[in-house]
């Protein structure tokens, strides 16, 4: 089997097994049902799996048009390029719920000499994308279900009818839920063991609480906003699921996480979409400059009041010297995201330095707290894809069409971007 060829068939099976990951994560989010798991009413069957394409064809339309607007724009500057590569990935097995994909990527083989190109490579991926998932948002809120039928996913909700919302997101009823499955549980391998001859029971321990219970739930951009403004009737308001409940409308979420990673492609940063188009906009020497101010501002709001004096209730010997090794920590994890913003490490321990000092007073004196599941994405930034753009040799600037449709896309951005992706609260 020659390259293309064995290439070839690694792409296809790479897509094969992501429609798979990602139809199986549809199911678990819509029904809240597992592959694996000790409770038999929680299993997974095929009617749920089946219904999951309803989640992954959607999220992989948008995913897919993205990456081939990337694909047929290199291919129509001439640019030597791979079909993508989807990236499965599916954690069911750990009894956590994930999106059955990391998403796709194509590999431009050859290196780009024109601004020009840059910045329509760039830019085709999140535009086409974008607009399919207009269409899948659109359709996800002009065909919403009844409310009722969140009962059929969470019968323990129905007890308080629509008002559910006001009463089932608390610690007390997640704890008296946990009680009721704990004794469910305990009940049925009693009779279990007592119905098997070879066994016999010997008790459990009292229940015991959790501390606290997660409640989760993904933050909405400013499009799911205006799309539940201007395309659900004011007689169909109450049918827009509580933001906690969302993740069981396949549509809805197919629609929310193509905006996340449309926001995350479109980062002004580095050679990020978003990075490309700005290179495209203001050139090489500005781009850098701009790059780095917005990496800062981005690490800095990802970090802000992750290490707190208010973590230090008790000021002791033991826990100061513990509060001081979890700040070298991440005094080294801002050094390493620096790495491809300055040459010179006395450079990058300055900026850890006046990072963490600026995160630690605002959070101090202003109790401002920022989104610590960024981090690892600053990371992949600053230590990983590089703040800094690669040089062309052709910087004629762009027509005005194309600076148009550049902060177009900015704006774009803005629509799609959430400071809080996913919040859990305790």
């Amino acid at each position: 089997m020659d390259k293309e060829k064995k290439q070839l068939l690694i792409q296809i099976s790479l897509l094969l097994i992501t429609i798979l990951t990602t139809t199986i994560a549809g199911a678990e989010w819509m029904f809240s049902k597992f592959l694996f798991w000790v409770d038999e009413e929680s299993l997974m069957t095929w009617d749920h799996f089946i219904a999951g394409f309803q989640f992954s064809i959607p999220f992989l339309l948008i995913l897919t048009f993205h990456e081939f607007g990337h694909y047929f724009t290199a291919r129509y500057h001439d640019i030597k390029v791979t079909l993508p590569y989807y990236i499965p990935m599916w954690l069911g097995f750990l009894l956590t719920p994930s999106f059955g994909t990391m998403g796709a990527f194509i590999r431009i083989k050859e290196h780009i000499y024109s601004l020009k190109h840059y910045f329509d490579v760039g830019i085709s991926g999140p535009i086409a994308g974008f607009i399919i998932a207009l269409g899948v948002i659109w359709y996800g809120y002009s065909h919403l279900p009844e409310p009722e039928q969140i009962f059929e996913i969470h019968p323990e909700y129905e007890q308080f009818g629509l008002d559910y919302a006001d009463h089932v997101y608390s610690y007390e009823f997640s704890r008296l839920q946990d009680s009721l499955r704990y004794a469910e549980f305990r009940a049925t391998d009693s009779i279990a063991s007592i119905n098997d001859s070879t066994s016999e029971w010997s008790g459990y321990p009292a229940f015991e609480a959790s501390d606290s219970y997660p409640n989760m739930y993904f933050g909405k951009p400013i499009l799911f906003t205006l799309a539940e403004y201007l395309l659900v009737d004011e007689n169909d308001q109450h049918k827009i699921p509580n933001d906690q409940e969302i993740m069981h409308n396949p549509y809805l979420l197919a629609g929310l996480l193509a905006l996340f990673f449309t926001a995350l492609n479109l980062l002004p940063i580095g050679q990020l979409d978003g990075g490309h188009i700005l290179f495209g906009l203001i050139g090489e020497k500005r781009h850098f400059e701009v790059s780095r101010v917005l990496f800062s501002v981005f690490v800095f709001y990802a970090g802000l009041g992750l290490v707190s004096i208010r973590d230090l209730p008790d000021i002791g010997f033991g826990s100061t010297l513990e509060f001081l090794f979890v700040i070298l920590i991440y005094l080294y994890f801002l050094y390493v995201c620096a790495y491809s913003l300055f040459e010179s490490k006395t450079n990058r321990m300055t900026f850890a330095a006046a990072i963490f000092a600026s995160q630690f007073l605002v959070n101090f004196f202003f109790g401002y707290q920022g989104y610590s599941g960024w981090l690892l994405f600053a990371f992949i930034l600053g230590r990983v894809l590089g703040v800094k753009h690669p040089p062309v040799l052709d910087n004629r600037p762009l027509s005005v069409e194309r600076k148009v449709l550049g902060w177009v896309a900015f704006v774009i951005f803005i629509l799609c971007f959430t400071p809080e992706p996913l919040v859990i609260e305790y």
